[in-house]
């Protein structure tokens, strides 16, 4: 199997560059926007500017300059201001935006974040009191939240899967009070899995558990 990626390929959708998608495959079952292998935003650039980043049509992705800047928020309350990088294929011109994953695409605060009030609610908590616990405004949690729990059997399936790819024995995951705390815990025994694997130590585990669910841990579900 091939290493988790970490770093999503955000489609262009602005004429002329129709929406694309990234080349390398964490799973063929999967119908979502595929993903570049790589936790490190520098490995990232490294490989793109050595030619070693590919399309979904094969074609080589090139440097294409930058996309907007982006301003991350972290749970202690700094700021990193950042642009991420694009790239262009060489072959069908699709362009793609190289985002890594110490936030989710299109949201504002750092996956460690959204990570804390994932974890706070698996455990019971409402979205007022975590938001007051993080010190976030209560409707941006209970967006979180909302999300979360439509796309908790999915999360649950792509951990276990994960387990099943890297080899390891499938625990006997004991059913939560709900299906947003048996998510949780699965991508938290599949992070746990990569890490052994991969020899990740020190990888932020939601930056890891972000590469599993391939950026969209608070997508909508396909269809909807």
């Amino acid at each position: 199997m091939r290493s988790l990626p970490a770093t999503v390929m955000i489609p262009n959708t602005s004429w002329p560059f129709p929406q694309g998608r990234a080349s390398l495959r964490l799973a063929a079952w999967e119908k979502e926007p595929d993903v570049i292998v790589s936790l490190h935003e520098d490995k990232v650039e490294l490989d793109l500017l050595g030619g070693r980043l590919s399309c979904a049509c094969a074609g080589r992705l090139a440097p294409w300059g930058h996309a907007r800047p982006r301003v991350v928020r972290h749970q202690d309350g700094h700021h990193v201001s950042s642009r991420p990088r694009r790239g262009i294929c060489t072959s069908c011109r699709w362009t793609h935006v190289l985002v890594a994953l110490a936030a989710l695409p299109r949201r504002r605060d750092a996956v460690e974040t959204v990570g804390a009030a994932l974890l706070k609610a698996a455990g019971g908590h409402g979205h007022r009191v975590i938001a007051d616990q993080l010190g976030l405004p209560p409707s941006t949690v209970r967006n979180w939240l909302r999300r979360a729990r439509r796309r908790a059997e999915h999360l649950r399936g792509q951990a276990v899967r994960v387990l099943f790819a890297l080899g390891c024995e499938i625990p006997n995951i004991q059913p939560r009070a709900t299906p947003l705390a048996d998510a949780v815990e699965a991508l938290g025994l599949a992070a746990s899995a990569a890490v052994r694997r991969f020899g990740w130590t020190g990888t932020s585990p939601w930056g890891i558990i972000a590469a599993i669910s391939r950026g969209r841990l608070l997508a909508p579900l396909p269809g909807g």
